[in-house]
């Protein structure tokens, strides 16, 4: 990998790291080597590579994982994972999805591990930075 785009690949790790990190009660867990991944109440849900590493990125999508799955770039999560909907995104290099298919997939991780009225309490605006409060 060049510089060039492991400098790409390690901005969109730190714009989704500091997107998941909005989120009420989202922490960084980092439980292996190599990980710096994001947890709520310390139950993970979106499992992250350091900067300087290929991309990759696994999120619990119990609503869309059918639908990422049919990506070639998608896989079931290892370790049985895959079979309670997380999904493993390692795209080449140079052929990221977009950065509001990522936030989707975080918010609908954070969703599905987050209590539900933690998760309930705020609209997910994936466009943006951070979830914005429901009023």
């Amino acid at each position: 990998m060049s510089k060039r785009q492991g400098n790409a690949n390690d901005a969109v790790l730190r714009e989704l790291r500091a997107f998941g990190l909005a989120y009420p009660g989202a922490h960084t867990k980092s439980p292996w080597p190599g990980h710096d991944d994001l947890a709520v109440n310390g139950k993970t849900f979106a499992y992250m590579n350091v900067e300087g590493d290929p991309f990759s990125l696994s999120v619990k999508l119990p609503y869309t994982s059918y639908e990422a799955l049919k990506l070639p770039f998608t896989k079931p999560t290892g370790y049985g994972l895959g079979k309670s909907g997380w999904v493993t995104i390692e795209p080449p290099t140079g052929e990221l999805p977009s950065l509001n298919i990522l936030k989707s997939w975080i918010d609908e991780s954070y969703r599905a591990q987050a209590p539900k009225k933690l998760a309930a309490s705020y609209v997910g605006n994936v466009g943006s930075r951070k979830p914005q409060r429901q009023r």
